[in-house]
């Protein structure tokens, strides 16, 4: 089934140009891989790119020039465009993680090593080398996260299972592309374990205080 959440027009504008961290980079390549759209409008982006690259103005350009420019952009990924083949699988091995994820958790799903985070909740957290946090986190089915905001941007690429928030229903291979302005609530499907990944750049922010005495002790 075709992800029906997908990477923000300016998320891929971003990840062409090589501006995003290696931990955001790292979640987008994994959406990536299983979404024939965002590949399309990534290629959209790429061939858009060069065009303004030429028709940059000198460096004391008006910043409402350079506002343009980037709207133009953002406005011709609605464009149709080829879509691009969809890459190859690694070798089917079920136990194998995908590989934008080796770097920060390794190849295997049996070697992993989860931390208990609460009934039914289990965090890996490492640090990505921008400083950026990759958080992996199993859910258990019919559970319910604490409300949360967000400091900074975050990626959520669903791998497994599925959410509901206010934002819809995010099933594997949906992407949550949030910003700072973004507060929710996921709960997990019933059925089987919600395992996605994250990229942070910046703490959560949890309203509720006993979520925030908490967040010292897994760093999020």
């Amino acid at each position: 089934m075709s992800p029906r959440h997908h990477l923000d027009a300016a998320t891929l504008v971003s990840h062409a140009a090589g501006a995003l961290s290696p931990e955001m980079s790292a979640v987008v390549a994994l959406h990536l891989a299983g979404c024939a759209e965002c590949r399309a409008s990534l290629a959209r982006a790429d061939a858009i790119g060069g065009v303004l690259v030429e028709q940059q103005h000198p460096a004391h350009a008006q910043g409402a020039q350079h506002a343009r420019l980037r709207d133009a952009m953002l406005a011709r990924l609605d464009e149709p465009a080829p879509q691009p083949a969809a890459p190859a699988n690694a070798d089917g091995d079920p136990d194998r993680l995908p590989a934008p994820l080796h770097p920060y958790f390794g190849a295997s799903w049996r070697a992993l090593k989860w931390r208990w985070m609460g009934p039914g909740m289990h965090y890996i957290r490492t640090l990505g080398p921008s400083g950026g946090t990759m958080l992996l986190l199993r859910i258990g089915p019919g559970r319910r996260m604490p409300v949360h905001g967000h400091q900074g941007s975050e990626l959520t690429q669903i791998v497994r299972g599925a959410y509901d928030d206010a934002l819809g229903h995010f099933a594997a291979g949906d992407v949550a592309d949030l910003d700072a302005d973004t507060e929710h609530q996921p709960v997990t499907a019933p059925g089987e374990a919600c395992i996605c990944v994250s990229a942070l750049d910046a703490p959560l922010r949890f309203p509720g205080w006993f979520a925030r005495r908490l967040q010292p002790l897994f760093g999020i």
